[in-house]
């Protein structure tokens, strides 16, 4: 089991919009049977305006099929596309992280 995380570093004033946008992800992804996402905002981090998108997958193939849309209908990946449609233009730069998890 993996843990990744998207970590979003947000314009100033930007963080509401990005997160409205991964709440909708999160909700397509639930609906598509990939499991829930947590999204959390910094109450304390490395850097204000951090939006944290948090997913567990059960292998980094899973993922990369995820990531590449594989299974996905069309209807479904308009539907992502829209939601995260100039989502560059709140974040400054972002990382992703994987954990293996280990109990």
């Amino acid at each position: 089991m993996l843990l990744i995380r998207e970590i979003m570093y947000c314009k100033p004033g930007k963080v509401r919009p990005m997160v409205e946008k991964f709440l909708a992800m999160a909700k397509l992804s639930k609906e598509n049977g990939q499991g829930e996402m947590k999204i959390m905002t910094d109450f304390s981090a490395e850097r204000y305006w951090t939006v944290v998108a948090q997913m567990e997958m059960e292998s980094l193939q899973a993922f990369e099929d995820m990531m590449k849309g594989t299974g996905m209908s069309p209807e479904l990946g308009k539907k992502y596309d829209a939601i995260m449609k100039d989502y560059h233009d709140l974040v400054e730069h972002g990382r992703r992280e994987i954990y293996t998890v280990e109990g």
